[in-house]
């Protein structure tokens, strides 16, 4: 309160100090209420993002023996039997699902049944591995095994073609590590989710396409032996702390790691395409992009790294304004790339989007019994042959 006994000037300049002070309070909270609420979603989500790991921190890595070899050998890959009860699988040569639906389903995860359903993806080089269900240890061994046949029979260019509410954090990051280490893309359709611990996988994807929502929720600690909030906040930490480790060597923001932890479990907080895209979680790779850029450089040239980013920005300012569904994403840009002197003649297979190339190209037996022509590497792509012709006609983006 102000004195009476106060000089009449220092009660006037106390007056106008509080008058301001109240007015940029005002003004803030409206700022505040301005603010657009991030989209959340009350759910009861049995998969989630749920942790069952050891608390005790992991050992540290011995220093690396001095070798005369280039590469060290290969884990010996592992074919006990396994059965895949967390989720369908189904294996396709072919990326258009409008037109040909999610392949052909995979009943096992032994080497004989694998061969025989990929041998068919050998000549064109490229496979898609469609996977509905919960992130468990049976994905990370489909992951696994479908990469090392892919490895043998030669099939370059994979497609993880997601739909997944979540699952174990521990086998999310083993996946994804596997997965960066892969040379795969994932995929995200519309009508399919990504959720919780399966966000981790989109992380370690060499290229990400989103169109379905991807969400995010509190981590869950499984077989806690905590009785108070303080000893569950300290295994939580030690998790989230893994996850941060996890996000950071495959290229995406940490904040994601913070931003799960805000939301509770029981609730999903949907994340809009600007935030996934600033997370690192869709388009390319950051971390794998630096990689391919000096490799690139070397076997392609300046220029086509060059006109290659070029691309990169045309396409995400052209296409991911106008085209919602994953068919036409990919319509569109490789309606765009001609623009951008892609595919390369040099580098074909290094060039945007060179999996549909090889999916399209029909296989060289069929052509021979045919007699037929050779099919034009671009060739419209399912149902987005009229965006296709559309863009044609948009000039390069410099």
């Amino acid at each position: 309160m102000i004195s009476r006994t106060a000089p009449a000037a220092f009660r006037l300049l106390l007056v106008l100090a509080t008058l301001l002070v109240s007015t940029a309070c005002q003004r803030e909270a409206q700022r505040g209420a301005a603010l657009p609420a991030p989209e959340v979603e009350a759910v009861a989500e049995a998969d989630g993002a749920v942790s069952v790991g050891p608390m005790a921190p992991a050992p540290p890595e011995p220093p690396p023996v001095a070798t005369n070899k280039k590469t060290a050998a290969p884990a010996v890959p592992d074919w006990s039997p396994v059965s895949l009860q967390s989720g369908l699988a189904w294996l396709s040569c072919d990326l258009d699902y409008s037109s040909h639906g999610d392949g052909a389903p995979v009943p096992a995860l032994d080497r004989e049944t694998l061969d025989e359903l990929m041998g068919t993806c050998t000549e064109r080089g490229v496979l898609r591995l469609r996977y509905r269900g919960r992130i468990t240890a049976d994905f990370v061994a489909l992951v696994e095994r479908v990469t090392r046949v892919a490895d043998a029979l030669g099939i370059r260019k994979r497609v993880l073609d997601l739909d997944s509410a979540g699952g174990m954090v521990e086998d999310a990051i083993r996946a994804g590590d596997f997965i960066a280490e892969s040379r795969w893309t994932i995929w995200v359709r519309e009508e399919s989710i990504c959720h919780s611990a399966c966000v981790f996988l989109l992380s370690a994807g060499d290229v990400r396409r989103i169109a379905g929502n991807v969400g995010i929720h509190r981590l869950i600690r499984m077989s806690s032996t905590a009785t108070t909030r303080a000893e569950l906040n300290a295994e939580l930490r030690l998790v989230h702390g893994r996850v941060r480790d996890y996000l950071e060597r495959n290229g995406s923001s940490v904040d994601v790691a913070d931003l799960m932890m805000a939301v509770p479990n029981r609730s999903l907080r949907m994340l809009s395409d600007d935030e996934l895209l600033r997370f690192g979680l869709d388009g390319v790779n950051p971390a794998q992009d630096d990689l391919d850029r000096l490799r690139l450089q070397r076997e392609c040239g300046d220029d086509f790294v060059s006109r290659r980013d070029a691309f990169a920005r045309a396409f995400d300012r052209q296409c991911r304004e106008d085209d919602s569904e994953l068919d036409e994403l990919n319509a569109c840009g490789l309606a765009l790339r001609g623009n951008f002197g892609f595919p390369d003649a040099d580098c074909p297979a290094e060039s945007p989007l060179s999996e549909f190339d090889l999916a399209q190209a029909e296989p060289a037996s069929a052509k021979e019994a045919a007699g037929a022509p050779k099919t034009p590497q671009g060739a419209p792509y399912g149902e987005g042959q009229a965006a296709m012709q559309q863009l044609q006609s948009i000039p390069p983006t410099q």
